[in-house]
C-alpha cells in the first residue's frame, strides 16, 4: 500500500502548518512566510505498554564525557552528557565550527572515535581547517554528507563516542521535498538525530545558525527538543568570545566561559575579570568597577557612563550591556535622591562586551552615573555592588565574600556593599568596607569623599 502524499503550507518563522497558502502567518505575524511541502504519511505505530513505576527505572550513575575545553565543561555543568544533544548558536564567523572541532580534537584522544558531520564544507576543507590549529587525530572521522539518514547510518555501522553535525541547518530528510533549513527540515532532521541519540545513548553536538535579530533560525521548537543550548558571542573586530548557555538539563545556565580567539583557535581567559579591566582608566569620572556574579563564579567589569547636556526635546536613554529596564528604574531613584538628570542624556554599557543583568550591579551603575554627572571620578581602587530598590534601598546580593575575594585578590581596598552584607567583610581586613543602606547615603558618601580631595 503506497503512503498518501499530502500538500501543506509552513512557515518558515514559527513552523505553523495551514491547508492553504496565507499571506501572513496568525501565529507569529510574518509576510509571505508560507512554503509548500509535500508530506508522506508515517504507518501507525503498534500499540506497546512501555510503561512501568518510576521506582523501577534503572538509572544509570552520571558518568560525563570532558572536551579538554574546561571553560566549556563548567558551562555544561561538567562535560557532555552521553546521549544528550547540545545546539551551539552563532553568528557567522564568530567560531562555532572551530570550538565544536576542537572539542572533537578533546575527546577523540581521552575517549574514543568521533564522527564530524560536515554538510557546508568538503572533507578536505575540514582538513585543511583541522591543520590550521594542529588536529591530526586519527580517531576523528570526517563525513561530508547532507541526507540525515546516511548520517544516521554511518553512526549505526561504525558507532562513535560523539556527534558533531556542522550546521543542523544543512542537512535534510528525503523524505520531505522542501529544501534544507527550512522549518520542516530542520525540525525532522534534529528529531531523527535525538531519537538516534537517546537510543544509543551517544551525544550529539548540533552546529545551529542565528537570524538577523540574534535567535537561533528554525523553529523555535527546535530549543525545545535539545537537552542543551550554548551561544558563542563576541563583538566585530575583537578576539574575545564569550561562551554561555542560556537552557540546559543537566546542570546550570548561568555559567560563562571566556576565550580568545587566537591563530591556534580557541584559548581559554585564565583570569576573565583581569581581562576585562586591563584596558580601564582609573581616576576618570564616570567609571566604576562592579563584582558581578557568573554561575559558580564572580567576575569584575568595568560600568561606564557618560552623562551629557541633551540637544534635542526628549533626553536620551542608551544602554548597552546594562538592562534598559534597570537603567531606567536607577534614574528615577537618583531623581528621587535630588540628582537631576531628567534633561540630560545618560548613556550606560558595560565594558568588554559582557551582558550584565543582575540586579547586584545596580550600585555600581548609579555611582558611574553619579561619577559622570558631576565630572567626579570615584576613589581608587573601589569597587561596587548591591541591588537598588524602588524606594531607594540597597537590598542585601548573594554570594558577597565571593565577589570580596575576587576584589582582593585583584588589589582593590575599597567596597561599596549593602549593609546587609557587611557581615562577610569581616574576613577581608584588605578591604575597608563601606557599607550603604540607602541610595541618599551613598551620594553623601560620595560628596564627603569627594570633599577630602
Amino acid at each position: 500500500m503506497r503512503a498518501r502524499i499530502t500538500t501543506v503550507f509552513a512557515c518558515q518563522s514559527c513552523g505553523a502548518v495551514s491547508p492553504k497558502w496565507l499571506g501572513r502567518c496568525p501565529d507569529c505575524s510574518e509576510w509571505n512566510s508560507y512554503v509548500e511541502e509535500f508530506r508522506g504519511e508515517r504507518p501507525a505505530a503498534a500499540a506497546v505498554s512501555a510503561s512501568s513505576p518510576i521506582s523501577t527505572v534503572v538509572s544509570d550513575p552520571e558518568t560525563r564525557i570532558e572536551t579538554a575545553l574546561p571553560g566549556l565543561d563548567r558551562v555544561l555543568g561538567g562535560g557532555i552528557v552521553p546521549g544528550s544533544v547540545v545546539l551551539l548558536g552563532g553568528e557567522p564567523g564568530i567560531g562555532k565550527s572551530t570550538l565544536l572541532l576542537q572539542v572533537a580534537r578533546g575527546v577523540a584522544r581521552a575517549s574514543g572515535e568521533v564522527l564530524y558531520v560536515s554538510g557546508e564544507e568538503s572533507a578536505s576543507q575540514v582538513r585543511l581547517r583541522g591543520e590550521r590549529l594542529g588536529i591530526r587525530e586519527e580517531r576523528l572521522l570526517v563525513l561530508a554528507e547532507t541526507d540525515v539518514t546516511r548520517v544516521i547510518a554511518e553512526c549505526e555501522a561504525r558507532p562513535p563516542s560523539v556527534v558533531v553535525v556542522d550546521s543542523i541547518q544543512a542537512v535534510r530528510d528525503p523524505a520531505l521535498s522542501s529544501a534544507p533549513g527550512t522549518v520542516s527540515q530542520v525540525r525532522e532532521c534534529a528529531s531523527a538525530l535525538l531519537r538516534w541519540a537517546k537510543a544509543r545513548t551517544v551525544p550529539v553536538l548540533l552546529i545551529g545558525h542565528v537570524t538577523k535579530d540574534g535567535s537561533l533560525a528554525g523553529p523555535k521548537s527546535l530549543e525545545h527538543l535539545v537537552d542543551a543550548v550554548v551561544t558563542i558571542e563576541g563583538e566585530r573586530g575583537s578576539s574575545r568570545r564569550i561562551v554561555r548557555a542560556t537552557k540546559n538539563r543537566f546542570g546550570p545556565v548561568e555559567e560563562l566561559a571566556l576565550y580568545e580567539m587566537t591563530g591556534a583557535g580557541l584559548s581559554e581567559i585564565a583570569n576573565p575579570s583581569a581581562a576585562l579591566l586591563a584596558e580601564r582608566r582609573a581616576g576618570v569620572a564616570g567609571s566604576a568597577v562592579a563584582a558581578a556574579r557568573e554561575g559558580s563564579r564572580s567576575l569584575l567589569v568595568e560600568i561606564q557612563a557618560l552623562v551629557g547636556a541633551s540637544s534635542a526635546g526628549s533626553p536620551r536613554r542608551v544602554a548597552l550591556g546594562v538592562d534598559p529596564g534597570r537603567l531606567a528604574l536607577l534614574l528615577a531613584v537618583l531623581e528621587g535622591a535630588g540628582v537631576a538628570l531628567s534633561t540630560r542624556e545618560v548613556f550606560a554599557s558595560c565594558a568588554g562586551g559582557l551582558d550584565i543583568r543582575e540586579p547586584a550591579c545596580d550600585l555600581a551603575v548609579v555611582a558611574a552615573i553619579v561619577s559622570s554627572a558631576r565630572n567626579a571620578p570615584l576613589p581608587g581602587g573601589a569597587v561596587a555592588f548591591g541591588e537598588i530598590g524602588l524606594l531607594g534601598e540597597v537590598r542585601t546580593v548573594p554570594a558577597a565574600a565571593s565577589r570580596l575575594r575576587e576584589a582582593a585578590a585583584l588589589g582593590f581596598t575599597i567596597a561599596y556593599l549593602p549593609a546587609g552584607n557587611a557581615a562577610d567583610a569581616a574576613g577581608f581586613p584588605e578591604i575597608a568596607a563601606r557599607p550603604v543602606a540607602r541610595v541618599a547615603d551613598f551620594l553623601k558618601e560620595l560628596d564627603r569623599v569627594r570633599s577630602e580631595k
